[in-house]
């Protein structure tokens, strides 16, 4: 039984073999199939992959690659420093500092985000560029949602803020490391433009706009000296902002601007500036005033000055608050408000000159042989003249002057007699000397807005039109055409060009240029000059222009008042002096122009502009080191000069001052207290009866004065109105008070010194 189920099996066995076998045998080329199906596919992605490599390497490869490099590679400028602007002594007028500008990428900010997948990454991202602009607005007080918006931005740069100061680059640079902000920010270096005298010669120099391109003046003629020129960095970075070695990297040295020596003396501009403002402020000039101080040896200007002007380092807020109402003004009126104060009026604003014209006049009369300083009965002025049926009157037509010379004639600024004289020349004479003394054309001063004078076309000047202009009137000239025509006859008849930068060095290089003197042309002989210079000089000393008189020194001058046109819309009196110093070879000459004076003095340039030409020189010219001639300028025997009481207890201080004749004010009670300070300064001089106020660790409080209206009081009066202020009086000349400085209304401590000037008033001051 057992053999035959052995049997069996084996028969069952040897039957699922061969099923087997033969299913083997049927599936075989199933998986053949199979097996070639998948090598074709493989291959047929293997092509493609191998094609597409193809493609993006020799087809798209040089695109990419562009692509890749603008992704990673960051070109920034490198700014340049813009030269220096010095005066004449080396002082700094203007600078540049170094500050920082902010900017990002917005493509890379992105890339400080963390997590593990793409979706956490960018939510991290989105939370990133939110804190990055919430910073942005915080450090830098910016709107929160414009920063969003450039953070968030598809552009490759955005400038988030310029010119920073560096406490505030710390502030950004500390949240930076705090929140491990380290691709996409970029702090480049940078520079702003400084002034550090504020106001001093603003509308000489000009200012920057945030580029640091010159606007005006100065800085705008000169732009492209003292820019220099930006270089550039260009480098490839990674996403965190390391660098990638690249042998195409580059780099381009930015070349630092050139620097400025100009000519002007910042001491001098001060001194010019105070008085100028004064003026005006006393004067209640409407359209301002104007003063240049000119070197007729080599054209040097000294000193430049606009009123009113403006603080350099904020031009826009600093006009504003001097402008009523700005904030009701439309745009173009706040514009025409920035530009008309911006403006050199000394260069850019024509005006007529009335008077001081009649120096031109004159000399053209001496130069063509047609008159003599000292004939006789040359003249004659019955108070107007006609011209063509036409009345002119002369300034003082109330009265007349008579028969006069010629120097008679300025020292009276008739206006009949030069009528007259300019009648005997004739208009063609004089258009050839205008033209020789440059009146037709711009001077070619380096500075920017020089504007043309106006005058009529020869062939339209008739019998009123020479009658007019021969005393300086119906015709515009800028103060710079006029100040440099009267220079050449203080320089022996030699005509020189305005020089206002005298050298230029390159700051890498330290390599220094000079801008020399440019002589223009002869136009009056010396002996002309010589005559010319007499006859003013008699015009200072015994003349309408006696308000302009130096003590100590010989000033030869003119005055000038110009009448409003009525046909003009711009209809205004115009007051002015020219001085020039000393009488014999002249060092200086100085042009005082005051607009529209509406004050109580009234609007002769000898009554309000000589008594400013008379202060400036009075402190210009021993600045210069230009002796006096008057041996009796030193300090009367009868001054004091004030010891120095400081580190002395109050009683002895108070017994030293007193033994000398001076007024002790002291505001507490315990005389052993030590001063600590002491006003005037020691070393002043002071007239006996003066005042000095005293302080001490205890007793610190300083009292403010407003300084009294001085004008017109004898000196007694002057003396005793200020002492019943606690204040001190230094005074020049005699008869009136003519001006003080400080003027009044200024506030000063007790104890200041008030320095006036007394002045005759016995002569007419037209």
């Amino acid at each position: 039984m057992n053999n035959k189920n052995n049997r069996s099996n084996r028969n069952n066995n040897k039957i699922s073999t061969k099923l087997a076998k033969k299913k083997e045998a049927s599936l075989k080329p199933i998986y053949y199939k199979r097996l070639i199906y998948a090598t074709v596919v493989i291959i047929f992605l293997l092509t493609l992959l191998i094609v597409r490599i193809a493609y993006l390497q020799f087809i798209r490869g040089s695109s990419l690659k562009e692509s890749a490099s603008r992704q990673q590679t960051t070109s920034r400028i490198l700014s340049p420093n813009r030269g220096t602007i010095y005066d004449s002594t080396g002082k700094i007028l203007a600078q540049s500092a170094s500050v920082d500008t902010i900017t990002i990428n917005p493509s890379k900010i992105k890339n400080n985000a963390k997590g593990e997948d793409k979706k956490e990454r960018e939510k991290n991202g989105k939370e990133i560029e939110e804190k990055v602009a919430k910073a942005f607005s915080d450090i830098f007080e910016l709107d929160y949602d414009s920063v969003l918006e450039q953070v968030r931005s598809d552009s490759s740069v955005q400038t988030i803020v310029r010119k920073v100061e560096q406490d505030k680059v710390d502030k950004l640079t500390k949240w930076m490391e705090d929140n491990e902000i380290s691709s996409g920010i970029n702090i480049d270096p940078d520079f702003k433009r400084y002034y550090p005298y504020g106001n001093l010669a603003s509308n000489l120099i000009g200012f920057c706009n945030i580029d640091n391109n010159g606007q005006e003046g100065l800085e705008l003629k000169w732009d492209s000296v003292l820019s220099g020129t930006p270089g550039k960095i260009k480098t490839i970075e990674n996403a965190a902002s390391s660098l990638i070695p690249d042998k195409d990297e580059t780099y381009i040295d930015a070349e630092n601007g050139s620097n400025l020596t100009l000519t002007i003396d910042a001491t001098i501009q001060s001194v010019v500036e105070k008085y100028l403002e004064q003026a005006c402020i006393e004067n209640d000039c409407k359209n301002g005033g104007t003063a240049i101080i000119m070197k007729p040896s080599n054209g040097d200007i000294l000193a430049m000055a606009t009123y009113p002007n403006y603080n350099l380092n904020e031009p826009r807020t600093s006009v504003a608050s001097l402008v009523t109402n700005w904030v009701n003004l439309s745009s173009s009126e706040q514009l025409t408000n920035l530009y008309s104060m911006w403006r050199n009026k000394c260069v850019s604003d024509t005006y007529e000159p009335g008077s001081t014209f009649k120096i031109i006049t004159a000399s053209v009369g001496l130069e063509e042989d047609l008159v003599e300083t000292d004939t006789n009965n040359d003249f004659i002025c019955v108070g107007h003249e006609i011209v063509n049926g036409i009345k002119i009157n002369c300034w003082k037509y109330q009265t007349t002057h008579g028969y006069q010379t010629l120097r008679q004639s300025l020292m009276n600024s008739c206006n009949p007699a030069l009528m007259q004289l300019g009648k005997k020349i004739g208009a063609p004479t004089l258009y050839k000397y205008y033209e020789a003394f440059g009146l037709f054309s711009k001077t070619g001063i380096a500075t920017s807005g020089e504007a043309n004078s106006n005058f009529w076309n020869l062939e339209n000047v008739g019998n009123i039109e020479l009658a007019t202009m021969s005393f300086g009137q119906r015709f515009k000239v800028t103060p710079i055409q006029l100040i440099t025509a009267i220079s050449s006859i203080a320089n022996n008849g030699t005509l020189m060009q305005p020089r206002i930068v005298k050298e230029i060095e390159n700051a890498d290089t330290k390599v220094v240029t000079t801008v020399e003197p440019v002589a223009v042309r002869n136009v009056l002989s010396t002996e002309t000059c010589y005559k010319v210079l007499d006859m003013l000089e008699s015009v200072v000393s015994d003349g309408t222009g006696y308000l302009g008189a130096v003590k100590g020194y010989s000033i030869a001058g003119k005055t000038g008042t110009s009448e409003p046109d009525t046909t003009s819309k711009d209809a205004m009196y115009v007051a002015s002096f020219v001085g020039i110093a000393p009488s014999e070879n002249p060092e200086i000459v100085i042009l005082v122009t005051l607009y529209n004076p509406q004050g109580p003095n009234g609007h002769q340039g000898g009554t309000i502009a000589a008594p400013v030409v008379s202060q400036i020189l009075t402190e210009v010219l021993p600045y210069l080191g230009i002796p006096s001639d008057d041996l009796g300028t030193t300090s009367p025997s009868s001054n004091i000069t004030l010891p120095d009481v400081r580190n002395k207890t109050v009683g002895e201080a108070t017994k030293i001052l007193e033994n000398l004749g001076i007024t002790v004010n002291f505001s507490g009670t315990d005389t052993s207290n030590i001063i600590t300070d002491q006003v005037p300064k020691p070393g002043t001089s002071l007239l006996p009866g003066s005042i000095v106020c005293i302080y001490t660790s205890e007793n610190e409080a300083r009292t403010s004065i407003a300084v009294p209206n001085l004008k017109d009081m004898s000196l007694s009066k002057a003396k005793e109105t200020l002492k019943n202020k606690k204040l001190n009086i230094n005074a020049t000349g005699s008869g009136t008070v003519l001006s003080q400085d400080p003027m009044a209304g200024t506030t000063v401590e007790e104890g200041t010194i008030i320095n006036v000037t007394l002045k005759s008033q016995s002569h007419d001051a037209h």
